[in-house]
C-alpha cells in the first residue's frame, strides 16, 4: 500500500506504486490536452506529484519538451536567481565494510590503498581548501565501525571547525555518512553540521539488495528510513539523490520524488537538495557493467524535470559531470556545484601519485577553482559562498517557508555579493578578480532589496576592502 506519510520505507517508495506511474506516463506521453494542463499547474510554482512530473519526463513532442525546458529555466531563475553555491567534498576515510558492487571502497578490493586521515591531517586538508576559497565542506567515509566510528566523525568536525587559517574558515560542514541511529543524528545535529547527505543509489529494492550484497547497507529498510531517523534526531536539512546509471532512470525519478513527497507530509518539510549523480569510472569499477546509464540528453530532462516538480529544493551536480555538461544543467535547475574537488583521502595536501589514488571515481571537470569561479562568473552566474541561512537559523521548514514564498533573494543574493567579495579579495587571480569586480557592481545596481539593504551591502562591501570579514544577512 502506497502511503507518503508513513515511516515504513516499503509503503512511502512503494514498488507497485512506481510501476503505476512509470505506466501512466508510457499512456499519457501524447496526450497534449494533460501535458499542458501539468504545464499549467507547474507555472504557478507550487511543484507536481511524482506521477504528474514522471508524465513530462516520458513525454517525447519536441514542442513540449522546449516548453518543460523554458519552464526549468524561469522557475530555477524565480526560487534561486542566478547564483550558484561552491562547495568542496573532503574524504576522511575510505575504510569499508559493504560489498557495494559500484563503489571501489567495497570490502573485498584488496588492492585500493585504504587510508583514515589523522586529525593533523585533516587539518593540513582544511588548510589546503581554505587556501583555495571554500568556506563550505561535504565530509564523506566509508562505513567501517572499528575505523570510522562516529566518535571520530564527531571529532574531525569539530576539529574543521575549529581551524582558522589566514582569512579563511570552514562555515558549514555537511555530513555524508552511513545511515545511523536516532541518537547519532542528534549528536550529528548537536555537532553543528548543517545538511545530512545520504544517496540511495537506487530505490528499487531488489536490484538495491543485488547492488549491495553484504555488509550493514544490505538493510534497504534501514538505510531508505534514515532520513526519517535523522529528522527525528533534530537534522531539518537533509540531502536526497540516486546514483543513476545502476537502475532505470525514470523507476529512479519516481522513486526520489517520492521520498521528496513522503518528507513533506511526515514532517512538513521537503529535502534541502537532491542530487544527481552518474556513475562514473574507478578503481575496479567499469561502468558500462551497468545497463541502465543514459546520456546527456537524457540527464538535462531529469534535472529539468525535479526542477519543475520540487522548485524548492536545491539541486546538485559534481565533478563527475564535464565542463560542458554542467554548463547545461546550470540553467535548467542546478544551485550547487563542487569545484576543484578531490575524491581520494588527503588528495588536496599530499595527492597522491595516480597509480596509488584512492579515488572514490574519476573526476570529469578537474578545473582548480579559481578558473570554474570565472567561468561561472564569465556565464552570468553570480558564485556563492554564502553559509548564512544554517548559522542563522534559516534551516527546515523556516528555510522553506522562506523559499516557498520566494523570498529567499532578500538574503541570498545580498550574501552572494559579500562572500564572493571576500574570494576575491583573499583568493582570485587578478584575471578573476577583474572579472568580479565588475559583476559585483553591477548585481549591486540591480538588488531588488529595500534600500536600507542595498545601503548596508555597500557598507560591508567597504568593510571587507578594508580588511573585515564575515558580513551576512
Amino acid at each position: 500500500m502506497y502511503n507518503p506519510k508513513s515511516h515504513n520505507a516499503d509503503e512511502f517508495i512503494s514498488h507497485e506504486e512506481i510501476l503505476d506511474t512509470l505506466k501512466y506516463a508510457d499512456e499519457n506521453k501524447n496526450n497534449i490536452e494533460l501535458i499542458d494542463k501539468i504545464l499549467e499547474k507547474a507555472k504557478l510554482g507550487k511543484g507536481l506529484t511524482h506521477r504528474e512530473a514522471s508524465v513530462l519526463l516520458a513525454c517525447d513532442i519536441e514542442d513540449k519538451n522546449k516548453e518543460i525546458f523554458e519552464l526549468a529555466k524561469k522557475i530555477k531563475l524565480d526560487y534561486y536567481g542566478n547564483r550558484i553555491v561552491l562547495f568542496a567534498p573532503l574524504y576522511l576515510s575510505n575504510y569499508c565494510v559493504n560489498g557495494c558492487v559500484y563503489c571501489p571502497y567495497h570490502a573485498k578490493n584488496k588492492h585500493i590503498p585504504r587510508r583514515k586521515l589523522s586529525q593533523v591531517e585533516i587539518k593540513n586538508e582544511v588548510i589546503a581548501l581554505q587556501d583555495m576559497g571554500h568556506k563550505r565542506l561535504a565530509i564523506e567515509a566509508g562505513e567501517d565501525p572499528v575505523n570510522n566510528p562516529l566518535e571520530y566523525i564527531l571529532e574531525s568536525i569539530k576539529t574543521i571547525y575549529g581551524i582558522k587559517h589566514k582569512n579563511g574558515s570552514i562555515r558549514r560542514v555537511n555530513v555524508n555518512i552511513a545511515a545511523t541511529t536516532v541518537e547519532n543524528y542528534r549528536k550529528l545535529h548537536e555537532a553543528g553540521i548543517g545538511t545530512y547527505i545520504l544517496f540511495q543509489e537506487t530505490y528499487n529494492k531488489e536490484s538495491y539488495e543485488k547492488l549491495h550484497p553484504t555488509g550493514p547497507k544490505h538493510n534497504y529498510k534501514y538505510h531508505t528510513e534514515a532520513m526519517d531517523r535523522a529528522m527525528q534526531g533534530g537534522i531539518d536539512d537533509v540531502g536526497l539523490g540516486v546514483l543513476f546509471g545502476l537502475e532505470s532512470y525514470r523507476y529512479e525519478f519516481a522513486g526520489i520524488l517520492m521520498h521528496a513527497e513522503h518528507l513533506e507530509a511526515a514532517f512538513g518539510v521537503g529535502p534541502h537538495t537532491i542530487s544527481v549523480p552518474r556513475i562514473r569510472k574507478a578503481d575496479d569499477i567499469d561502468p558500462e557493467t551497468f545497463d541502465n546509464g543514459i546520456d546527456d540528453d537524457t540527464f538535462a530532462k531529469i534535472v529539468a524535470c525535479i526542477r519543475i516538480a520540487v522548485p524548492y529544493t536545491g539541486m546538485i551536480v559534481s565533478t563527475r559531470e564535464s565542463a560542458e555538461c554542467r554548463k547545461r544543467v546550470l540553467e535548467l535547475g542546478i544551485s550547487q556545484i563542487s569545484g576543484g574537488s578531490k575524491t581520494s583521502v588527503g588528495g588536496y595536501f599530499n595527492p597522491m601519485p595516480e597509480k596509488d589514488d584512492s579515488a572514490q571515481f574519476d573526476v570529469s571537470d578537474r578545473r582548480p577553482l579559481d578558473e570554474v569561479i570565472k567561468w561561472l562568473m564569465e556565464l552570468g552566474y553570480l558564485p556563492s559562498f554564502c553559509t548564512a541561512c544554517y548559522r542563522n537559523g534559516r534551516t527546515g521548514d523556516r528555510f522553506m517557508e522562506i523559499c516557498k514564498e520566494k523570498q529567499i533573494h532578500n538574503f541570498c543574493h545580498p550574501n552572494a555579493i559579500l562572500t564572493l567579495k571576500e574570494y576575491l579579495e583573499d583568493y582570485a587571480s587578478q584575471e578573476t578578480k577583474k572579472v568580479g569586480e565588475a559583476l559585483i557592481e553591477k548585481e549591486v545596481k540591480i538588488l531588488e532589496c529595500p534600500q536600507c539593504v542595498k545601503s548596508k551591502v555597500a557598507e560591508d562591501l567597504q568593510k571587507i576592502e578594508a580588511g573585515g570579514r564575515d558580513y551576512n544577512f
